[in-house]
This record gives C-alpha cells, structure tokens and sequence, in this order.
C-alpha cells in the first residue's frame, strides 16, 4: 500500500515560497476532520454491498476501496509513532486485516481510533520524514486526511449518494494538493512533464478566499505569488476545485469557469493525475 498516493492503483525539498504560509486549517483542525471524514466513510459503507464497483476506481470494489483507506491510516500511523526521519526501505506493518470483507467498516474505523492516539501522543510539529514540502508530523495527517476525505468521496458516489464537502475544507485540500504536487514524480511520474517555460496556472475559488498561482518553468513547476494575470485560469468553488484536481471532476463541468491559454491547461490535466 503506497504511502504516497491517492489514486486507485496498486498500493523532498524545500517548500516553494509562501506554500505553508497558505495552510488554511490546523494540524489539530486536520486530525479532529480525519475522524469525522473516516465516521462519514465507515457510514456510508456500512450496510452496502462490498463488492459494488466503484467507478470513480475503476476495477475496485467498495471492499478495495475501503481495504486501501484502512491500509493507508494503519501506515501513516506506523509512521507517525515511529518519527521516522528518513525514507523507508519498506512498508511492513500488520495491517489486522478482517476475515469477511462485512467486517472492513469496523476495521477502517479502528484505524482512525489508532490514528487519533497516535495524534495525540506527540508533538505535531516535531519534524520527521515526509514525501512532500513539509517535515513534519503534521504533513501525515494533513495527507490522510485528504487520502480520506476523496475516497469517502468515491464511496458515496459509488453508492448513488450526492457528497457534501464542507468548502473550508476543500479549499484547504486544494491547497495541500498544489503544495505537494511538485514532489509527488517518484509515485505519479507523469508530473515530470509539467514544465513549460514560464507559463502559469492560477486556480481561483470562486465561493470564498482562494488563489492559487503555478508556475512552470523549464525545470518543473510549484505554487507562487503574485496577483499578476496568469497565462491560464481555473475557477470553481472550492469542492469543485478539489474534485477537479483529484480527477474526480471533469474541467467542462457545470460550474467550471476556464480561460486563457487551452493548450496549456490541457497540458496540466494530463500530467497532474496524483
């Protein structure tokens, strides 16, 4: 199961200027949503059929899915109690696998109760290993929290369910996302291509504060600042933003505004997949 990853598959640096600065929410905001999020999710699939496909990932069944979250909270955990401060060589950990797929909600919401422990042992800002821009404990939970909310996300969707995101919430995954995406190539490769020379991207939230501004230049891309008109533009709300850059959301949407340069925007979307 990766550590890295939100997508549907098999299971750093410096941060770029005023990345961290943009965080919206706290690491104590973040852990008290990764429990409400897995409390919606564990939910949702509670009485469903485990093996419902589901198409937001695609050949995955409900129990896939909910096998993957589980598997994802259990490892972050590990890592988590562990500070570790550099890459791991492995990823060995007992993940308590159930018996009958019926008995993976209780599993995953097990593993949020072991992550609100391991939460609330330490220091959340004590520094550590992490994939992305930030050092820190506070990195892991930020992550599982938006591994959860986007696959909660997929379950409902799987089940015919409309999901609600709280906008705040979205807005702030937004920005996780864009924070780290620079660092993601080792487990979502096709980010190496995004690279133009001097283009920029701005994603603007159009149901609230928000602004995001990429840049891409001949030796990759990252979050930057300014307010300058950018070469291309994406606005929706916040949800939709977040959606959007998951991939769970096409860009001719109701309620996606595009302008400026097509070619270019058509070039992030095929290479950002996370």
């Amino acid at each position: 199961m990766s550590a890295q990853a939100i997508g549907c598959g098999p299971v750093p640096g410096a941060a770029p200027p005023g990345a961290l600065e943009n965080t919206l929410m706290t690491p104590q905001d973040h852990g008290a949503a990764v429990a409400a999020e897995t409390a919606r999710f564990v939910a949702a699939v509670r009485d469903a059929d485990p093996a419902l496909p589901v198409p937001d990932c695609p050949d995955w069944t409900l129990a896939d899915l909910v096998r993957h979250a589980g598997s994802v909270q259990r490892w972050f955990t590990v890592l988590i109690r562990q500070r570790i401060q550099e890459r791991p060589l492995g990823r060995d950990v007992d993940l308590r696998l159930p018996e009958r797929p019926e008995q993976l909600p209780d599993w995953l919401a097990e593993a949020a109760e072991q992550a609100a422990a391991a939460f609330a042992e330490g220091d959340l800002d004590a520094p550590m290993w992490a994939w992305g821009a930030d050092q820190h404990v506070r990195f892991w939970i930020r992550r599982m929290l938006f591994e959860t909310l986007v696959h909660r996300v997929d379950a409902e969707r799987a089940l015919g369910l409309t999901p609600e995101i709280d906008p705040e919430l979205a807005a702030d995954g937004v920005d996780e996302f864009l924070t780290n995406l620079p660092f993601a190539a080792p487990f979502a490769p096709g980010t190496a291509e995004l690279r133009a020379e001097d283009r920029t991207v701005r994603f603007a939230r159009t149901d609230g504060e928000g602004d995001w501004l990429v840049r891409l230049r001949p030796d990759g891309f990252g979050l930057d600042t300014g307010d300058a008109a950018a070469d291309a533009t994406v606005r929706a709300g916040a949800a939709e933003l977040l959606l959007l850059l998951y991939g769970r959301l096409d860009r001719t949407a109701a309620g996606v505004e595009l302008a400026g340069d097509q070619e270019l925007l058509a070039h992030w979307f095929a290479h950002s997949a996370f």
